[in-house]
């Protein structure tokens, strides 16, 4: 005779979810699908390129001298990350979001402003209120980002400084079984961690989007990229995070 804990349904019981982070990224939100009884396929759309070390360590020569850095992803940090801790001398510190704060933290490094919303518009917000008129900020990021944070920056009066330290490209190989299950339809939800999840999928859907798969989007700068990519956005996380979307889909699945 089963057991009531062997025979208790699952908060994501049999849901197909499509995972499209970059692969170096996929695995916790895999394992808590699972945990939670989904059945998770693995596509990662996006590859991470770093650029290197030696243009990164000669950009950041000078980081003393500025007064903020500005870390906007994970992925930042692993680029910049070891090149500057040890440093006796490093800028205050800002991040995105608790992730890129803890990947900070993992590293030594001090975090002094980590805003509520986990998007580049809360990190302006939180730096205006906090005062940058006059201020020095070095803005490590992807090559190709949005103009939203450095822009806001320059126009309270900061001096910003971009440098690009990874680019984002398609990979270069996919896992064809999980395209082939997304182009059949045989996925309950696609989920979006970030606008360019949105477009590389679409590429390699040659923009084909199946009828009737849900899509689920980490955040409203995400969201914005599904719809204005045609998409029909379902689920939007309440809190712009891994966590903040895997409970989005919980509670979607309980309605």
């Amino acid at each position: 005779m089963s057991s009531p804990l062997s025979t208790r349904r699952l908060a994501l019981d049999g849901l197909r979810v499509l995972v499209t982070r970059p692969a170096h990224q996929q695995e916790p939100m895999v394992q808590r699908l699972r945990d939670l009884g989904a059945i998770p396929l693995e596509l990662p759309v996006i590859e991470i390129f770093p650029m290197p070390v030696e243009d990164v360590e000669q950009h950041l020569s000078g980081v003393e001298d500025f007064d903020w850095i500005i870390f906007t992803s994970v992925n930042t940090v692993a680029v910049v990350g070891p090149v500057i801790s040890g440093r006796d001398s490093l800028p205050r510190v800002a991040a995105i979001g608790s992730a890129t704060a803890a990947a900070l933290q993992e590293l030594g490094l001090h975090v002094d402003v980590v805003p509520d919303d986990f998007v580049a518009e809360a990190v302006l917000e939180a730096m205006i209120s906090i005062g940058v008129n006059g201020q020095r900020i070095l803005l490590p990021r992807a090559e190709v980002a949005r103009s939203t944070l450095p822009d806001g920056l320059r126009a309270a009066g900061a001096t910003v400084e971009l440098v690009p330290v990874y680019q984002t490209r398609l990979p270069e190989t996919v896992n064809e079984q999980a395209m082939k299950a997304v182009r059949l339809g045989k996925v309950d939800i696609v989920t979006f961690t970030s606008p360019s999840t949105v477009l590389n999928l679409l590429t390699l859907l040659d923009g084909r989007f199946p009828a009737g798969v849900r899509v689920a989007c980490i955040g409203p700068v995400t969201e914005q990229a599904a719809r204005d990519a045609g998409l029909r956005v379902d689920i939007v996380a309440r809190e712009y995070s891994i966590p903040g979307l895997i409970q989005a889909l919980v509670e979607d699945v309980g309605q």
